[in-house]
C-alpha cells in the first residue's frame, strides 16, 4: 500500500477532510478503529419483541450555523440523508434515516479501514509509517479525540501532544430504551436530576422502529457513575425520565468516555515541515458543524501548502 495522505479517524472531521483531499485527486486512506461509520454520529440497531429498533446513541442534531456547513447540510437534504428536527429547535437536523447517514455517505467515496486501530506512528525519512499497515505515507493527518490524540503523537511529535493533551473531555452515558407503547410524553421532554438530554428517538424524520428512547446522562453523573455496570445505569436514567414508566421490551447502555471536548476554540493544526494536520471538534467547538469545517479547513491547508 503506497498512499500520499493518511487520516485516522474516519468520523465527520476526518471524512470531511478526506472528501476534500480525495476531490482535488490526492490519494487518501482513512483508518478508524469503529466497525463503521459513525463516530459520536452513531446509530445503532437493536432487535426487539416488535422488530428492529434504532438509536441515535451519540449526536442527537445538529446545527448549521456556518454558510458553507449549511451548504453542505442542504446537498444532505437533496439527497435524503438529512432532515430538520422542529422538535429540539428550529434549527435542528438530524440524519435520515439515522445520523449516521451523511457520514455512510461520504465513507462510501473514499477508501476507509475500518476496524483498524493505529497504536503508533513514527516520522522518518521524510514520510510517516503507522503500526499495524504497511507502506510509507507523505502526510498524515489525526482526527480523533484530544486525549487519544495526545497518547499517539507522544513519542512523534511531543509538543503537539501537549496540546492534545491540555485537552479534556466529559464522558457521557447514553441508554436505550424500546417500549411496546407511546409515552406519554413530549418527543423532547424537560428532564431533571441526573439526565441532561432525554428524546423519542422514533419521532425523528425517516425513522421507521418501534417506540424508541435516548436517554442522556449529565456529564457530573456520568463522571460518578462512569464504571458503574450498564444495568445500573440503565435502572438509574428510566427513573430519572419517569416513575411510573412501563417495563420496557429492550434497553442497552453505551458510555461514551470522550463525549463533549473542552474546545479550545482554536483552528486546526497543519505542521508542513512535518507533513503533519490535527482537526476536530477539541480545536474549535464540540458541534458537528465545527467537526466538519475544522477537516474542511485542513485539507485545505495542505492544498495550499
Amino acid at each position: 500500500m503506497d498512499k500520499s495522505i493518511a487520516i485516522i479517524g474516519a468520523g465527520i472531521a476526518g471524512l470531511a477532510a478526506g472528501t476534500v483531499l480525495a476531490a482535488a485527486g490526492r490519494q487518501v486512506v482513512l483508518f478508524d478503529k469503529g466497525r463503521g461509520p459513525g463516530g459520536r454520529m452513531a446509530t445503532r440497531r437493536m432487535p426487539t419483541p416488535l422488530g428492529e429498533a434504532s438509536f441515535d446513541h451519540g449526536t442527537q442534531f445538529f446545527t448549521a450555523r456556518d454558510p458553507a456547513f449549511a451548504a453542505q447540510v442542504e446537498r444532505w437534504v437533496s439527497e435524503g440523508l438529512a432532515a430538520r428536527w422542529p422538535a429540539a429547535g428550529p434549527d435542528a437536523w438530524v440524519g435520515t434515516p439515522g445520523m449516521n447517514a451523511p457520514l455512510r455517505a461520504m465513507a462510501a467515496g473514499l477508501d476507509v479501514h475500518w476496524s483498524t486501530e493505529i497504536t503508533a506512528i513514527a516520522h522518518s525519512h521524510g514520510g510517516w509509517h503507522l503500526e499495524g499497515t504497511e507502506g510509507r505515507f507523505d502526510t498524515l493527518v489525526i482526527a480523533i479525540p484530544a486525549e487519544q490524540a495526545a497518547r499517539l503523537l507522544g513519542p512523534a511529535a511531543p509538543d503537539l501532544a501537549a496540546s492534545a493533551a491540555a485537552v479534556t473531555s466529559a464522558p457521557s452515558w447514553t441508554v436505550m430504551a424500546a417500549f411496546a407503547e407511546p409515552l406519554p410524553l413530549s418527543d423532547v421532554p424537560q428532564v431533571s436530576r441526573a439526565l441532561g438530554w432525554a428524546a423519542r428517538n422514533s419521532a425523528k424524520p425517516g425513522r421507521t422502529s418501534p417506540e424508541s428512547w435516548v436517554l442522556q446522562a449529565t456529564a457530573e453523573w456520568s463522571y460518578t457513575h462512569l464504571e458503574s455496570p450498564a444495568d445500573v445505569v440503565i435502572a438509574a436514567l428510566l427513573q430519572a425520565l419517569g416513575t411510573d414508566l412501563p417495563i420496557p421490551v429492550a434497553t442497552a447502555a453505551h458510555r461514551w468516555r470522550y463525549a463533549f471536548p473542552a474546545a479550545t476554540g482554536a483552528a486546526p493544526i497543519w505542521d508542513e515541515s512535518r507533513a503533519l494536520g490535527l482537526c476536530g471538534d477539541w480545536l474549535a467547538s464540540p458541534r458537528v458543524g465545527e467537526a466538519w469545517s475544522s477537516g474542511t479547513a485542513v485539507a485545505g491547508m495542505i492544498l495550499n501548502g
